[in-house]
């Protein structure tokens, strides 16, 4: 049924409104979406599941589009340097805090290894020389695991005489040559917090 009404609008154009019974049409029910999608956000960073390819960002990170969050890297490094009599392979306690400290440094970064590398000078056998290295190595080897450094994140070479540090044939410069020697570099990553208005500003 319609219905027309004419409005005088003080000599304007004549408006016309049509009502429209609600009987003319069949009614339509509204169709149910079928989400594949996970729309949830369970570590509540704002990305949906769906789209984060980073779960788990502690709650208070920064994070991208997909949901990862931003850190800052940074390194520290620790070497060792340890010097043997000649035709020895004995550690001088002299050099046990440089071990101990090396332990510690490892409990602190438990991702890094450590390569133990033993030298000899070029007095006597170069033979001889290339083993007395590798017990030069496993000596040190044997007190970083003595402070319950798992083995599997250290590894020893021995050189022998064919990476001499000083090339010289005085008594100084083959006590130099004399060493064991090792660098480490611990890596940590720090999440970036997202700033809020309850960030506090250090001053």
């Amino acid at each position: 049924m319609k219905t027309k009404y004419l409005i005088p609008l003080l000599g304007l154009t004549v408006a016309t409104h049509t009502v429209v019974a609600e009987d003319e049409y069949d009614y339509v029910e509204t169709p149910i979406a079928d989400q594949v999608s996970d729309l949830t956000d369970d570590d509540k960073d704002g990305v949906v599941n769906a789209r984060d390819i980073c779960p788990g960002t502690p709650l208070s990170a920064q994070v991208d589009n997909d949901g990862c969050g931003a850190t800052i890297s940074s390194e520290e490094q620790l070497q060792l340097r340890i010097l043997f009599a000649n035709d020895s392979y004995e550690i001088n306690p002299i050099f046990s805090d440089q071990i101990r400290s090396m332990a510690d440094f490892l409990a602190k970064y438990k991702s890094a290894s450590i390569q133990i590398q033993g030298y000899a000078s070029k007095v006597g056998d170069p033979e001889y020389n290339l083993e007395l290295s590798k017990k030069r190595a496993n000596a040190v080897e044997q007190e970083l695991l003595s402070y319950d450094v798992d083995p599997k994140r250290v590894t020893i070479v021995g050189y022998g005489e064919t990476r001499l540090e000083v090339d010289g044939d005085d008594e100084t410069s083959h006590a130099q040559n004399r060493r064991v020697t090792a660098t480490v570099v611990g890596l940590t990553e720090t999440v970036v917090d997202e700033w809020t208005i309850f960030t506090i500003i250090e001053k």
